[in-house]
């Protein structure tokens, strides 16, 4: 499936910024089910200095400085990619080895992180899904329709630092809060898991931002989960993936100012 993308991000101030350091992370990245064939990243005005990494886990991330005078500051980003649905392949019967215990190297993603944190209601949840000698694949595919099924996406009820437990209490929250839940749910399991951002196509022309999440298998591979959509294996257009949101924010910095700042994005995703 061949998508072209425009992220359109425009932040209007209240009274001039003087001096702006941001670091946005919006260009897709190259994975076994996804080709790059281009990206661009344009910014106004025009920064006085841009720079391109690719951060611990992988992602893209642009660094910009604006150090002139600016009321309007707009981030574009633009790519055209290839998507290959994913095959999920047989369902494994073990998580691990016989250890149990998941690799070092994915260790991170199976411990608490700043956004992700479980509790007793949340491993509770989980284990409905997993009785013993049930293959691994068959049960995160039956908690991802439950939380679709159980929790009711409600925009506006909840914020980027709504902890997993209150998205838990409330039931409510946005496909942000759904991959945080769980997440918390596998890692309560012992399941390495990530969070994952980028896009779905709604409909023609129609796109919007979107979060989901993956687990590790034994094989070494990963699932991706979306619960809000209830879908395993979706073909969705990635830009970057981490422990949870904190570390895949589409664009976060510090600016010098002594006004508020209104906040637009709109995003297309079109099939080409």
């Amino acid at each position: 499936m061949k998508l072209s993308v425009r992220h359109e991000t425009r932040f209007t101030y209240d009274a001039p910024v003087t001096h702006g350091l941001s670091e946005a992370r919006v260009l897709p990245r190259v994975t076994p089910t996804q080709a790059v064939h281009s990206a661009e990243l344009v910014v106004e005005p025009r920064p006085d200095d841009q720079s391109e990494h690719i951060d611990f886990f992988g992602n893209r991330v642009v660094h910009l400085a604006v150090a002139r005078p600016h009321a309007v500051l707009t981030v574009t980003a633009t790519a055209d990619v290839d998507v290959v649905p994913a095959d999920p392949g047989p369902a494994a019967d073990e998580a691990w080895d016989a250890t149990g215990r998941p690799p070092p190297e994915l260790v991170q993603f199976a411990v608490g992180s700043p956004r992700v944190e479980g509790n007793g209601a949340v491993s509770e949840y989980a284990r409905e899904s997993f009785p013993p000698g049930r293959p691994v694949q068959d049960a995160v595919s039956e908690l991802t329709s439950r939380i679709h099924r159980d929790f009711a996406y409600r925009p506006g009820v909840t914020t980027v630092l709504t902890p997993v437990s209150e998205v838990m209490a409330r039931r409510r929250g946005v496909c942000q809060d759904f991959a945080h839940l769980e997440i918390a749910c596998l890692r309560s399991l012992g399941l390495p898991a990530r969070y994952v951002s980028g896009y779905v196509e709604t409909g023609p022309g129609a796109g919007a931002s979107h979060a989901w999440c993956a687990v590790a298998l034994a094989d070494g591979t990963w699932l991706d989960l979306d619960p809000t959509n209830d879908l395993v294996a979706p073909s969705h257009v990635t830009l970057a993936w981490g422990r949870d949101y904190s570390d895949v924010a589409p664009l976060k910095g510090v600016v010098f100012t002594e006004g508020r700042h209104r906040l637009a994005v709109t995003v297309t995703v079109t099939r080409t």
